[in-house]
């Protein structure tokens, strides 16, 4: 109702008796809050946000050194993640899984699309075991029953064709800052 008219309003019923305030407009509901989708990092379409980079040296059989950049999952989410969905991995690169502390550790390819070699590596930094060319997409669980604290991806046959083997050490570059979280 405009200013105007209940001002009219108002003169009439001060002739009348007493002025009354004419009754609000019921308030608008508040819109609904868009309801929120469960957050599922191992759904294809979730968007994982951007993880660290680093590199990781590993020796080889033969005393030659090889370098991987690497992608770093150092959080819950990023563990759980990993690799899946990605359709290629390029030689030279992977991803290393940090954790808080030194267990048996198992891994499956749960909507992971290709191949992989899967290095495990104590806090000494040393390999204690290699499973390689680990098929996709299937939930068996992989493990060298031998306890890790890192766990490096590769392309699936890369540490054949690169010679490296158990027993072999790494070094990290640009993880000793990162925060792990569990």
């Amino acid at each position: 109702m405009s200013l105007r008219v209940a001002m009219a309003l108002c003169t009439l019923a001060l002739v009348g008796g007493a002025c009354q305030e004419a009754p609000a407009a019921p308030p608008k509901p508040a819109p609904a809050a868009p309801r929120a989708r469960p957050k599922d990092v191992s759904a294809e379409d979730f968007v994982m946000p951007g993880l660290p980079r680093a590199h990781v040296r590993l020796k080889d059989a033969y005393g030659g050194v090889h370098r991987v950049a690497v992608e770093v999952a150092a959080t819950g989410d990023a563990r759980t993640r990993g690799l899946m969905w990605r359709k290629e991995l390029p030689a030279g690169q992977g991803m290393l899984f940090l954790f808080p502390e030194e267990e048996v550790r198992g891994f499956w390819m749960r909507n992971t699309l290709i191949p992989l070699d899967m290095l495990f590596i104590t806090s000494e930094h040393r390999i204690v075991g290699v499973i390689e060319n680990a098929e996709p997409r299937t939930l068996m669980n992989r493990s060298v029953g031998i306890p890790s604290q890192f766990v490096l991806e590769v392309p699936g046959g890369w540490c054949q064709s690169k010679g490296i083997v158990r027993g072999g050490t790494v070094e990290f570059e640009g993880v000793s800052t990162l925060p792990i979280t569990p």
